[in-house]
């Protein structure tokens, strides 16, 4: 039966970052983290009432807004937060990079996974900042910080881990008892944690569920900034509206210091999205996440039977890490923009032995990609 995540939307010609990189209409864009949905009806709606309105001066929070989040985390995670912890902001990446000022100084070191989304690795850096990259640890294909790795590598002037949960690349969902592990550890170390849980509400795996670190316990929720956004669930990152959750107020004043005068508030719009997706967008998502775990099945068996390419077992997000080491290309990304499918190179977030693939988009391209990919790889292959 068809879905409505079938249908096709023609995003050429709409500025889209997505649709325009390549240039070439038979490059499947696949790279950056959006997808080809059409966002939920709820969130239309609400745009086109706040629109019918006419006037789109500054504006405050919504209160509403700020009841749906707190109940939200209420419910999904017991975690009770209170209005004062939340900082609203114009997107996830100025988070991290707060988050960097916030806590430490120029020349002071920052922990963070490797391979990461890369604004974690540069992120220190425009903060003067270092960078101490920790190798994830696979275990039986779950891939995991490596806790022995990170407490060797604090020094006196580590102040700061960047923390990914769900971990992108690869959709790792963190489990509790590995979270409580990294929790004791940070305790131990006065450690801050910057914690990105932008992908928490797309967990693909059954019998998994997110765990926000900082609702672990009100102790490491005291060195916790976390960060989350409706986002990516909902196809709505162009509106620019996300949130930090800070639950010690000297912490928070901190962070709310290096905003001042740099950092812009939310959008009228980027709010009123925010509000159609947690009032009403949970059963759209649900739907979502049906067609994104077929896509990823589908996914895992096929790039797996391609000689030369391995995926395991994508946990959460719709963005496949796919190791093509075997294949033994000189330029992954080349050569399959050269194939017609447009990937993010593994490079770009410390691991060049990969390369990301979004499948957050209609099964028909997905099943396209793959043929042109099989087909690329076999015909470079010695007769």
């Amino acid at each position: 039966m068809a879905s409505e995540f079938d249908r096709p939307v023609d995003r050429k010609n709409t500025s889209s970052l997505k649709w325009e990189k390549y240039g070439d209409p038979d490059i499947l864009p696949m790279w950056v983290a959006d997808t080809d949905f059409l966002s939920p009806p709820a969130i239309q709606e609400a745009l086109q009432e706040r629109i019918s309105h006419g006037i789109f001066g500054y504006t405050n929070t919504p209160d509403e807004l700020t009841r749906l989040v707190i109940d939200r985390m209420e419910r999904l995670y017991q975690w009770h937060i209170e209005q004062d912890w939340l900082v609203w902001l114009p997107g996830l990446v100025c988070g991290l990079n707060l988050a960097c000022r916030a806590t430490g100084q120029p020349g002071d070191r920052v922990l963070t996974p490797s391979p990461v989304y890369p604004p974690f690795m540069s992120a220190p850096h425009l903060a003067g900042q270092q960078v101490v990259t920790l190798p994830l640890k696979n275990s039986n294909g779950h891939n995991s910080l490596d806790l022995e790795a990170l407490e060797a590598a604090i020094t006196a002037d580590s102040k700061l881990l960047l923390f990914c949960n769900p971990h992108n690349p690869g959709g790792t969902v963190y489990r509790r008892e590995e979270l409580e592990q990294l929790a004791a550890l940070v305790l131990k170390h006065d450690l801050y944690v910057c914690s990105d849980e932008i992908h928490c509400d797309l967990i693909l795996e059954q019998g998994l569920a997110h765990q926000p670190l900082a609702a672990l316990g009100p102790e490491i929720g005291a060195r916790c900034i976390t960060l989350m956004a409706p986002s990516k669930t909902f196809n709505i990152a162009g509106l620019g509206c996300s949130f930090a959750i800070i639950q010690d107020r000297q912490l928070r004043k901190q962070f709310n210091n290096q905003r001042k005068g740099i950092v812009p508030d939310v959008n009228l719009l980027g709010y009123t999205a925010a509000i159609g997706a947690y009032r009403d967008g949970d059963e759209w998502n649900r739907q979502q996440i049906d067609y994104l775990r077929q896509n990823r099945d589908y996914l895992i068996r096929e790039i797996n039977q391609i000689p030369g390419l391995k995926l395991e077992k994508v946990e959460a997000t719709y963005l496949a890490w796919i190791d093509v080491s075997g294949a033994k290309l000189e330029n992954p990304a080349r050569f399959f923009e050269q194939a017609g499918v447009g990937l993010s190179p593994g490079r770009d977030f410390g691991d060049d032995r990969f390369m990301r693939l979004n499948f957050g988009c209609r099964f028909e391209l997905v099943e396209e990609a793959v043929r042109r990919i099989r087909r690329a790889l076999l015909n470079q292959l010695p007769a």
